[in-house]
Order: structure tokens, then C-alpha cells, then sequence
């Protein structure tokens, strides 16, 4: 995990931690670890693993993704999936006789990509 993950994911934290008037040994003691790694992922220092993560995130009372809101490469992410998500409703728009020369043409496609 990349220094400024875990910094932007440390910055989120306290940010939500703040906001709801917690301590540090608060958090530590709801997740079952010590208040000088909650210092530590709050700083940067330690990364945060996927478990900590859910604990973290169930505990404040934040889907996961919040840790990760505004960091570069999410809204990427997030992007990407939004357009899949695009193309998954128009196809889901589609009659059967459209899904089906939908499907003809992506075989005949696939076929002639292997032929080149």
C-alpha cells in the first residue's frame, strides 16, 4: 500500500473520528488495538488492513468506502465503474431479439480477432 493511501486513509480517519467526539483509545479499544496504532494509521505510518478496515468502518458508523472518498486513484475507480454500470443498464434495456444480434455480432467479432 502506497505511502499516500495510507496517509489519505489516516487523514479520513481522524477526520471521522473528530467529527464524532472520539478519542484515540476510544477507537483503539473498540477494535482491539492499542491507541498508538490508531496514532499510527492516522499518521501514515502503518497501513490499515482490510479487517481493520471493517472494524473501523462499522465502528464509525461509514461504508469503506469513505476512507477511500476523494483519493486520485478511487475516482478512477469509480469512474470505470460507473461506466460499467452504463453499459450494463443499456443492455439490460434491450429486447431479446436485440440481446441475441447483440451476442451474433460479438461472436463474429471474437472470431475474426482470432483469425488475424
Amino acid at each position: 500500500m502506497s505511502l499516500e493511501l495510507n496517509q489519505h486513509l489516516g487523514k479520513q480517519l481522524r477526520a471521522r473520528r473528530s467529527s464524532l467526539g472520539l478519542t484515540q483509545t476510544q477507537v483503539a479499544r473498540a477494535i482491539n488495538v492499542t491507541f498508538q496504532q490508531i496514532q499510527k494509521y492516522e499518521k501514515g505510518t502503518n497501513g490499515v488492513s482490510s479487517s481493520r478496515l471493517l472494524q473501523l468502518a462499522n465502528f464509525l458508523k461509514v461504508p469503506i468506502k469513505y476512507f477511500f472518498e476523494e483519493f486520485k486513484d478511487f475516482q478512477n475507480l469509480d469512474t470505470q465503474t460507473k461506466s460499467e454500470n452504463s453499459l450494463e443498464a443499456f443492455v439490460s434495456k434491450l429486447s431479446e431479439v436485440e440481446k441475441e444480434k447483440l451476442l451474433n455480432i460479438l461472436h463474429s467479432n471474437k472470431k475474426l480477432s482470432k483469425s488475424a
